[in-house]
């Protein structure tokens, strides 16, 4: 299947989606709000692949959302509408866009994301809704919309106040300023920072493999910890986690690790199930 706004390849296990609009720095314009759920919830329930990765062509990884998405659907109303029926019209516009990026905290499978030049605005949202993030020395974020006059709202307040220090996520947020690569790697926002995209992107892969050769069911389960435990109480958490593995938890496939790693040998697992689409 093909995309506006994006290519999508599956190799070994590891799905590579990249950004391929760099004359456009990679803006998001409203077919790839469209797109990337229908990609990654594809991605994730046929369980084609076992890890996600994400980059981008050309000097920034994006710019973030397009004007025309504001245009369409969004800022633009029809004259002499109430503008309390406007608000309504525009809080669903607002939940659609954000459930772009919420398929990728939802899907079964890591997301990692390789990141160049700019995340800015809406690529702030699309970034800390990934699982890990990388990126070259020359790579910058802000939470551009503060710059332009409104509040941003597709997923970047409730996320990166949870990855990075609150006083920073404040300072970020109110200022719109850049923060270098250095400095999100400095604070949690990012995990390393490389020297070049060919350096990046060949680092993310080598992850990439890591993770596509442990037991998928082990990965997902980490992910739904991870994520719950975010969200959640320590209590609450250990709970969940003595409920899933006491369903869930595969002594056959411990057992073979255990023996592969005996004979000197990379075990081999079992993918996860696809599962069929649901609803419209």
């Amino acid at each position: 299947m093909s995309y506006e706004c994006f290519e999508l390849t599956i190799t070994d296990r590891i799905a590579h989606l990249r950004l391929n609009r760099p004359e456009k720095a990679n803006s998001m314009v409203p077919s790839f709000w469209t797109d990337l759920p229908a990609a990654v919830n594809a991605l994730s329930r046929d369980a084609s692949a076992r890890v996600l990765v994400i980059s981008a062509e050309g000097k920034h990884f994006s710019s973030g959302m397009d004007i025309s998405v504001f245009t369409d659907g969004g800022l633009d109303s029809p004259t002499g509408t109430n503008r309390h029926i406007e608000a309504e019209a525009f809080r669903h516009h607002c939940l659609a866009l954000q459930e772009a990026f919420n398929c990728l905290e939802q899907a079964r499978m890591p997301v990692l994301v390789a990141i160049q030049g700019a995340a800015v605005g809406g690529a702030m949202d699309f970034i800390t809704a990934c699982d890990c993030r990388y990126a070259t020395r020359d790579a910058f974020f802000s939470v551009h919309e503060t710059a332009i006059g409104m509040t941003a709202d597709v997923g970047t307040y409730p996320r990166l106040v949870k990855l990075i220090p609150e006083g920073w996520a404040r300072q970020m947020s109110y200022t719109a300023e850049r923060m270098s690569a250095k400095k999100a790697c400095e604070i949690g926002l990012v995990n390393e920072v490389y020297g070049s995209a060919e350096e990046l992107l060949e680092a993310v892969m080598g992850t990439a493999r890591q993770i596509a050769a442990n037991s998928p069911l082990a990965v997902t389960g980490a992910k739904r910890m991870v994520n719950y435990g975010r969200d959640h109480s320590t209590a609450d958490g250990l709970d969940y986690i003595a409920t899933w593995n006491a369903s869930m938890l595969d002594g056959d496939a411990i057992r073979q690790t255990f023996m592969a790693q005996a004979n000197g040998e990379q075990a081999e697992y079992e993918d996860l199930l696809s599962v069929k689409k649901t609803g419209s």
